[in-house]
């Protein structure tokens, strides 16, 4: 299970999930909790979501994990879930923003 938003805003979750047996990562997304990079420094929203991709990248060819989007995770797995079907078992919004059909990630 993949928790997409920020590190910080999981912890109480990620913790109780882990202890009952769940595989849990929590991402720092860019300008968020421990990642240093600075909200000036992201121009579109490709380089908010860059690191997460890299991570879904890293992983093994059979592995497929659950994502949780909160917040500005929402558009994050959605874009996710078209760029790495694969690996997707299954995606859950939890309060966060759903992009319309003309979202581009590559300009936005």
């Amino acid at each position: 299970m993949v928790l997409v938003h920020g590190a910080w805003c999981w912890y109480k979750l990620a913790t109780l999930l882990s202890s009952t047996g769940h595989n849990v990562t929590t991402l720092d997304l860019p300008a968020s909790g421990i990642n240093q990079t600075q909200q000036q420094q992201l121009h579109l929203f490709s380089d908010y979501a860059e690191p997460f991709f890299e991570f879904l990248g890293s992983l093994p060819p059979e592995e497929k994990v659950i994502l949780v989007g909160h917040s500005m995770g929402g558009p994050v797995i959605s874009i996710a879930m078209e760029r790495f079907p694969e690996k997707i078992a299954a995606a859950v919004f939890a309060t966060a923003f759903m992009p319309g059909p003309d979202f581009n990630n590559m300009s936005t």
